[in-house]
């Protein structure tokens, strides 16, 4: 374009348009051929690239005659030219441009088609965000100039306002990022009334004036949605502005000061459109109400101006009316007032949530009552989506001390004790097809089974913690309210319903559901009286103690009196009491050994015609057995008093209805126990007699049968008791087989399944686990019993740990094909198919947990079941095995300090890892993780540099084989794998992925303390090893190579792995780690060099992917943070980006200087990478016009998805055994 561009001849004009028209119609055209259709879009391409195209694309746009899609073309040349070349223009070429602009703006009609004003609108912008405040000053005149026309130019400049408030302040934006300091004070210059801002600003520089007026946009708007509402009636078009108002204000009302929201009257005139007799406006009104009450941390003067108008009388008065207006029913749910339905119990939620800022500014004859009400009545709600919103309030309000004493909130506590009893029942247990409302509004809102169950778990949460928190609080009634309702419903829990047999048994059942439901609620309600027990400390309450008491275990010893006939009922009540006697009634050892003499005498008839019934009985005796071992630890001082009786009725019991030896094991691990963490008893006596139950053990583990039975992969098969498996399978042609769970197996394969399972009850692994995990578990480290398990076990572990490692060595050989001999090389893929495991995960399985091990039982005596029989067998040695190097790692230096440890632990946990399939290789690594991490100080340095370094050299092996899988069946998809089975497979791996990450983020946690070492703090070091202070872990990573290489290998492949959680994570760790390695040291050097090629390169290629155009922030600030730090110290970077095609050297060095200046601000470095990697960033499809973006109002709002994640806590907190991301970029010193 050159300055007498305009002043082309019309006939020149002319031309260019007929073209351009002529090949767009040739576009258009279905009956166009391709290759016309291909010339046509070339011409296209070359008139943006063309000097005179500015011109052409402003004469066509401006042409009303012209058809609408001929003028966008000509937006198109313009959007280009601003987008792409503006830098390269002069300044009088760049205010044409402007000026064409806006005379395209002044002159758009009512006629003109929406994209035609939004198109012009993001021009607009564009310029904005490259001269606005620089050298366009007066663009706000210029907008209250179009302000002044008629509705279609007010709705361009709502577009306007819209897009560069987002831009500026809620996209990562790279050209408003440029320039985000200017840009920013500039919006909220033009945005705020003039009276706010010389009230809190009265010294504000006044030399750069980009406003025009005294109102600011937010006057202006609010003035025009009053207009629109009070005029509404049936005019659609005003109706349309009042909701683009409402839209445009929900973008700057997050940043906006909030002295200004009220100065506006934002909330009041919020509140008439909600009045608004049309539910678009309506649900425009709420969306924006949810900006401003998402809020948080206001100013008392902003909570008054904001907060408190919303519990006015009037106020709560509206918003209940609303929600009665808006209750749909299950039957006949009407789209548009249900989703209002919802919004506006997300705003009431946010409104309710504000409350705990400055819970005493709300004036006492405020609607407070009448809002509590409110919260009631959603929280009654027949759809659970409607109803959380509630519960979830009111975990916080009882969360306040402030709230919850007051008088108005105790006043419902009990309506509320009410809906939460009633609403802890098991809705996915229900069937889908039920006719309940509450089921039916779940199967409406959420498609998916993961995410039901999801939901469900923190529905349930919040039940019992609202319940918990009320017991807390007045304990007398609220436990007589739960007490009573509970005693009515366990004592008619088979009204209504058929009486129990073994042939009718469900997990399921109605009476189950009730009665689960019911101890749940109970056991809220015993967590709720132990805080209370806790924090009284005052003797005035004694007597009420005391009371309260006596009620709880006269009630317990009730319902122990009653006869249950249902194993799954059995055990519920089970929990139930050991929660009593291990809660409330702690301090009662008498009644707790009640309790255990009830579990001890819980005898079920065992049918094995009846699989689903016997199926419970074996569960309810596991549970027996986990109750016991609890009362034991906690009352092992009173169960001592009178261990010979205890330990006759013990033996008596194990031997009656004992299984097999391993079941025995479990039983006497209860008097191992007692014996062990009794404090009464003198130490040596009880270390001797506790090695009298591990000699039998360490027996087994020392029998030269074993070793050598371990010695070869072919006689661990036969240990395993499937030495004849390869046979079976060959002479069966199982591979011929296509689906396995519909062939019946023959009664050879049934001998196999029973030669399996007694080979493995035979082997010591389960018993050492019982001994092991009860002689480590709920043991705080140096205690006197901790001291004792670790001078036990360290005589026994080397006697143990030979054959413990060759046992798991061989458990992962047993994945690999090649050593399958005997199998002819056409079914070595069969191994595979045998191996994979079926797995239940919640937010991956479909189906419930009941009704997957349903399925897999129904299998049982078919070839499936078969599979399944060697798959549990292997899994079983395997994950044994993972456990106990756990509970021997909890030992500390008893289990570390061995010299000889390290080689044969990680030769035989890593060796053949690479046969696991993802899931188990995800189990390997989350199990082993406690090992690494518990490992003390002074044995770092011989323990850990073999493991981490095996252990990362096969997950990076592993994950990226996997990926690598993943992308080649996704190019060649060629319909041989099932879309479940390609999204189970998929799930899988960024399970591992996020495992594996993980373990990265814990390791190099920079805060992460040491584990206690009670050697150390002595200032000894264990058996002769040096004592080396390496910081904490992270510290000894950066200084070990041998573990630093393939750690920081692990993450540089990481960044390419689609999963952008993960992604995410890695990116700041690296971000993290750049620092770390500015000076010149040799390893400095060398992994400064790394980071600066391979890290860089996978950046690169990662922001140029469109799938990880969510992450482009992340990945850019590790790119910024790379060229700041080690450009002035190495070439590399620069020859990198020196590299990349169309990018010239002048760029790439003035963005480098750019970075160097912007050293403070993140952001400006961000957009200073996109903007340098502009041309090989990578678009969302929507951005690409591939697809549409999605409607708003259909997609769940960000309170919606925070329910379907996984254990989600009352204060809006994920609970989860890693950070989250915010926790993480805090940990890592990131923004």
């Amino acid at each position: 374009m050159n300055g007498q561009a305009i002043q082309l001849k019309q006939t020149d004009a002319t031309v260019a348009k007929d073209q351009i028209r002529t090949a767009l119609e040739v576009i258009h055209d279905v009956g166009s051929s391709n290759k016309l259709r291909q010339e046509a879009s070339e011409y296209l391409e070359k008139v943006k690239l063309d000097d005179e195209a500015p011109h052409h694309g402003y004469t066509i746009a401006a042409d009303q005659s012209q058809p609408a899609v001929i003028r966008h073309f000509g937006l198109s040349l313009l959007d280009y030219a601003v987008r792409h070349r503006w830098n390269q223009y002069t300044v009088e070429q760049n205010t044409l441009l402007r000026d064409w602009e806006l005379d395209l703006a002044r002159n758009l009609t009512e006629q003109d088609p929406s994209y035609i004003r939004n198109k012009i609108a993001s021009i607009w912008v564009d310029i904005a965000k490259r001269s606005w405040a620089l050298d366009w000053m007066n663009m706000d005149e210029c907008l209250v100039g179009l302000w002044k026309g008629p509705l279609a130019s007010k709705e361009l400049v709502l577009v306007i306002l819209e897009t560069l408030s987002e831009d500026v302040w809620g996209h990562e934006d790279p050209i408003a990022g440029l320039r985000s300091t200017e840009l920013s004070k500039a919006c909220l210059d033009i945005f705020t009334p003039m009276t706010v801002l010389l009230s809190l600003y009265p010294s504000r520089e006044r030399n750069i004036n980009v406003r025009y007026g005294e109102e600011g946009w937010l006057s202006r708007m609010g003035d025009l949605l009053e207009w629109c509402i009070s005029q509404e009636g049936d005019d659609e078009a005003r109706q349309a502005c009042a909701v683009k108002i409402m839209t445009t204000l929900r973008s700057a009302i997050g940043w906006a000061i909030p002295q200004s929201l009220s100065t506006t009257r934002i909330t009041s005139r919020l509140c008439q459109a909600l009045q608004s007799s049309s539910i678009p406006i309506q649900l425009a009104a709420v969306d924006t109400m949810h900006v401003v009450y998402n809020r948080t941390k206001l100013s008392k003067d902003d909570f008054k101006a904001l907060i408190v108008p919303m519990f006015t009388h009037d106020t709560v008065e509206l918003l209940q009316k609303i929600y009665d207006w808006s209750c749909v029913d299950a039957t006949d749910i009407e789209e548009e007032k249900y989703l209002l339905l919802k919004k506006l119990s997300e705003l009431v939620f946010n409104i309710g949530g504000l409350l705990r800022e400055h819970p005493t500014l709300i004036p006492i004859d405020s609607g407070f009552n009448t809002f509590l009400r409110l919260l009631i009545n959603i929280a009654k709600n027949k759809s659970l989506q409607v109803s959380i919103c509630a519960l979830h309030t009111w975990v916080k309000i009882l969360g306040s001390e402030t709230l919850m004493s007051s008088l108005p909130v105790t006043s419902f506590v009990g309506e509320l004790l009410e809906v939460c009893s009633q609403r802890v029942i098991k809705y996915e247990a229900l069937p889908e097809d039920s006719p309940d409302p509450s089921v039916v509004f779940l199967n409406e809102d959420i498609d998916t089974v993961p995410e039901r169950h999801l939901f469900l778990g923190n529905y349930m949460r919040f039940c019992k913690m609202i319940t918990e928190r009320i017991v807390q609080q007045s304990p007398a009634d609220a436990l007589y309210h739960i007490l009573g309702s509970a005693e009515q419903v366990i004592s008619h829990l088979y009204d209504g319903e058929p009486a129990f047999t073994m042939h009718s048994y469900s997990k399921t059942s109605v009476p189950f559901l009730k009665m689960d439901a019911q101890c749940s609620i109970l056991e809220a309600g015993l967590k709720g009286s132990v805080r209370w027990l806790t924090a009284r400390s005052d003797e005035n309450g004694v007597h009420e103690q005391e009371v309260m008491l006596q009620n709880l275990k006269v009630w317990c010893e009730r319902i122990l009196g009653l006869n249950f006939e249902d194993p799954s009922v059995k055990e519920r009540v089970i929990q139930l009491a050991v929660g009593f006697a291990t809660g409330p009634l702690r301090k009662d050892a008498r009644f707790a050994f009640k309790i255990f003499d009830y579990i001890l005498d819980t005898k079920y008839p065992d049918d094995p015609n009846y699989p689903s019934y016997s199926e419970a009985v074996k569960d309810l005796q596991g549970l027996c057995i986990h109750e016991l071992q609890r009362l034991a630890m906690k009352f092992s001082d009173y169960l001592i008093t009178i261990f010979d009786e205890v330990e006759r009725k013990v033996s008596q019991v194990s031997q009656a209805v004992a299984r097999d030896d391993n079941v025995r094991a479990r039983y006497y691990s209860v008097l191992f126990i007692i014996t062990h963490r009794a404090a009464s008893v003198d130490p040596q006596p009880r270390q001797e007699r506790l090695e009298t139950f591990l000699q039998p053990l360490v027996a087994q583990w020392q029998d030269s049968k074993l070793t050598q039975s371990l010695s070869s992969f072919s006689m661990f098969c036969e240990l395993l008791g499937c030495g004849g498996i390869q046979q079976y399978v060959a002479r069966r042609a199982l591979h011929r087989i296509p689906d396995w769970s519909a062939t019946p197996l023959d009664e050879e394969g049934k001998a196999l399944q029973l030669q399996m399972q007694h080979a493995l009850e035979r082997l010591p692994l389960r018993a050492t686990k019982a001994f092991l995990s009860v002689s480590v578990e709920k043991l705080e480290p140096n205690s006197t019993a901790h001291q004792m398990a670790g001078r036990l076990w360290e005589k026994m572990m080397p006697m143990i740990l030979p054959n413990l490692l060759a046992m798991i060595k061989q458990a992962h050989a047993f994945h690999d094909a090649a050593n399958w001999k005997d199998l002819p090389p056409e079914m070595s893929g069969i191994v595979h198919r045998m191996l994979t495991d079926r797995f239940w995960q919640i937010g991956i399985s479909v189906g419930s947990r009941d009704e997957f091990y349903a399925k897999v039982g129904d299998t049982k005596n078919t070839v499936e079941g078969l599979a399944s029989s060697i798959r549990a067998t292997v899994r079983a040695v395997r994950e044994t095995g993972y456990k106990l190097l756990c509970y021997m790692g909890l030992l500390g230096e008893h289990f570390y300090s061995y010299k000889e440890l390290p080689e044969p632990l990680s030769a035989a946990l890593f060796t053949d890892a690479h046969a696991l399939s993802t899931h188990q290789m995800a189990i390997l690594v989350e199990t082993i993780r406690p090992v690494i991490e518990n490992c003390p100080v002074a044995s770092r340095s011989h323990f850990l540099p073999r493991i981490l370094a095996g252990l990362f050299e096969q997950l990076d092996r592993k994950a990226s084989d996997e990926w690598d899988k993943i992308e080649q069946r996704t190019r060649n998809s060629e319909g041989r794998v099932s879309l479940d089975e390609e999204m189970r497979d998929e799930s899988v791996l960024r399970q591992l992925t996020y495992t594996s990450v993980m373990l990265v983020v814990g390791l190099l946690d920079p805060n992460k303390p040491n584990p206690p070492d009670p050697k150390l703090a002595n200032g000894a070091a264990p058996n002769g090893f040096p004592h080396i202070e390496h910081g904490n872990i992270r510290s000894f990573i950066l200084a070990t190579p041998q573990i630093l290489k393939p750690v920081i290998l692990f993450c540089t492949h990481a960044i390419r792995m689609r999963d952008t959680r993960s992604c995410s994570l890695i990116t700041r760790v690296l971000g993290s780690l750049v620092p770390e390695f500015e000076t010149d040291g040799q390893i400095d050097t060398e992994v400064r060099e790394f980071l600066s090629t391979e890290v860089l390169k996978a950046c690169i290629i990662s922001l140029h992917d469109s799938y990880f155009v969510d992450l482009q922030k992340d990945l850019s600030q590790l790119i910024a943070s790379i060229i700041i730090i080690y450009a002035p110290r190495t070439e590399t970077p620069r020859q990198i980006l020196l590299s990349l095609p169309s990018i010239p050297a002048e760029q790439v060095d003035q963005a480098i200087q750019q970075l160097y200046k912007a050293h403070q601000n993140t952001r400006q470095q961000r957009a200073i990478v996109l903007d340098l990697l502009e041309s090989l960033r990578g678009v969302s499809i929507s951005e690409q016009g591939r697809i549409t973006k999605p409607d708003r109002r259909k997609m769940r709002s960000a309170i919606e998805e925070s329910y379907m994640t996984v254990d989600m806590q009352g204060d809006g907190q994920i609970k989860q055994e890693s950070p989250d991301l915010g926790g993480v970029a805090d940990m890592f010193g990131r923004p």
